[in-house]
């Protein structure tokens, strides 16, 4: 069985989230605090406080689905601040679940003039 996502965007709160909410309190939070629509087919993700549970909220035309993954061994990154939204890319969403830490990653540094 596969499973095609239509949504080109993919948004994550920042911070922690109760992961006791489900369908309703995490669409609640996608239109009150991130200022988004739920409806609009994008994923939502959050995050609990272990940082070992990520929950992914989206519409599918038919109804809301909502994944849980749980890391066994290891914590997801994630970024600790902020209410609103913070949009990433899909490979940035295929590194976020296999753990990979990109929102740390380096920056390119650029020098104009050696001393």
């Amino acid at each position: 069985m596969t499973i095609n996502i239509k949504s080109s965007r993919v948004f994550l709160r920042p911070g922690f989230t109760d992961m006791r909410k489900q369908i309703n309190g995490l669409a609640s939070i996608v239109t009150e605090h991130m200022k988004n629509d739920p409806l609009d087919g994008s994923l939502y993700l959050f995050l609990g406080k272990t940082r070992r549970t990520l929950k992914v909220l989206y519409w599918d035309e038919t109804g809301f689905c909502l994944w849980i993954k749980r890391l066994e061994l290891y914590k997801f990154p994630w970024p600790k601040e902020g209410e609103s939204a913070n949009e990433i890319n899909k490979s940035e969403l295929a590194m976020l679940l296999k753990g990979i830490d990109f929102f740390n990653a380096h920056k390119e540094v650029k020098f104009t003039k050696a001393c």
